[in-house]
């Protein structure tokens, strides 16, 4: 089955940002690790609890994607006439759309 399409790229793409983000906020943890004042630390305990549960979501959001996609296909592999008439008339749909707001835009 062909995994890698435009939608897991994305996903990727933000799950790769987040750990880095999480990385990066482990790294001002770990440096500030030895300043005594209250509001550092009380800020440095925030922002590890944001990155984890940034990166719990994006995994969360990761998943769902995939479990979205391979309902999507095999959907489309059972139906794909119908398939096709949908996208077809989705397209339209938003052809006609996107033509009526140029032509209004126009006068």
């Amino acid at each position: 089955m062909k995994e890698p399409n435009a939608m897991s790229k994305q996903t990727q793409a933000i799950s790769d940002d987040v750990g880095q983000l999480a990385e990066d906020a482990r790294a001002l943890v770990t440096a500030t690790a030895n300043d005594a004042k209250a509001k550092v630390g009380e800020a440095r305990q925030h922002l590890a609890s944001a990155a984890e549960s940034g990166k719990a979501l994006c995994g969360r959001v990761r998943d769902q994607a995939i479990e979205g996609g391979k309902v999507a296909d095999k959907a489309v592999r059972g139906h794909p006439y119908q398939a096709i008439g949908i996208a077809f008339g989705v397209g339209a749909l938003i052809g006609d759309l996107l033509a009526r707001r140029y032509s209004h835009n126009g006068d």
